[in-house]
């Protein structure tokens, strides 16, 4: 793939509370996309992460931007949407929802600040980003565009222990879908879901006493890597994958198949 092919998409990309663009699957996903021609905006809740981040873009020769802030407070997304847009000449053409972290408990035990902040984080914050976004998507131009949300094996088949998770990543396949079935056929614009497995980020480790760390229900009998996890991502948002819209992509190394 060319990186013409890719050239002055503004990208999204979100892994707050510790997990930011600076680590783990989205400083991947900001990397692949510089790569291939894409402006790339970061964001996330330490600024000095995603900074860096942005930082090792541009040193090798890509074109980055660190928007530092929380996306559970309305007015940061419409400053980072507005950043971006400025960033990308005018236009976003990639959103890619990876913002997420776990705050896990059985369900009788389980607080309504835990329930609150995991579905408001991985279900209201894209919802109201890609609502901000409306005026860069709704566009009639012939330019192709993509939303990425990411969902985990847990919206797809449950995990004991994370019910306000699972409900949420399960919400966001039905977020996909709508948008699928709303924007393709006026205005060109694709979205799918991408499910994750066991992928190697600092979140998985912090849970390694847990099933998370076990291999042997994995058919190729490894977790997966950050770059693994970012280049479905990539693929999904490209051109060779034009025809491919609502749907979910699993990326679990055959758990759950």
């Amino acid at each position: 793939m060319s990186s013409s092919r890719l050239n002055q998409i503004a990208g999204h990309l979100n892994y707050p509370k510790g997990l930011l663009a600076g680590q783990g699957i989205g400083a991947e996903c900001a990397r692949l996309f510089a790569n291939e021609g894409a402006k790339v905006v970061i964001s996330g809740n330490d600024g000095v992460k995603a900074s860096d981040a942005a930082g090792k873009i541009k040193a090798g020769g890509g074109e980055a931007l660190a928007v530092a802030g929380d996306l559970l407070n309305d007015e940061y997304i419409k400053e980072m949407v507005k950043k971006s847009a400025n960033f990308g000449g005018g236009k976003i053409h990639i959103i890619v929802n990876n913002a997420g972290f776990t705050w896990d408990a059985v369900i009788h035990k389980m607080t309504d600040k835990q329930w609150d902040t995991i579905v408001a984080l991985h279900g209201t914050a894209p919802f109201k980003l890609i609502r901000e976004a409306v005026p860069y998507f709704r566009v009639k131009d012939g330019e192709p565009r993509n939303i990425a949300s990411i969902s985990s094996t847990s919206g797809l088949h449950s995990n004991a222990g994370q019910l306000n998770y699972a409900m949420a990543k399960a919400g966001v396949v039905g977020l996909t879908k709508t948008i699928a079935k709303e924007w393709e056929s006026a205005f060109g614009v694709r979205a799918n879901t991408i499910a994750f497995g066991h992928i190697e980020t600092q979140l998985t480790a912090n849970k390694d006493d847990g099933p998370l760390s076990r291999s042997t229900d994995i058919p190729l009998r490894r977790p997966g890597s950050a770059t693994e996890a970012a280049s479905a991502i990539l693929a999904i948002a490209s051109p060779l994958s034009s025809y491919i819209t609502g749907q979910t992509i699993s990326v679990t190394g055959g758990r759950n198949m």
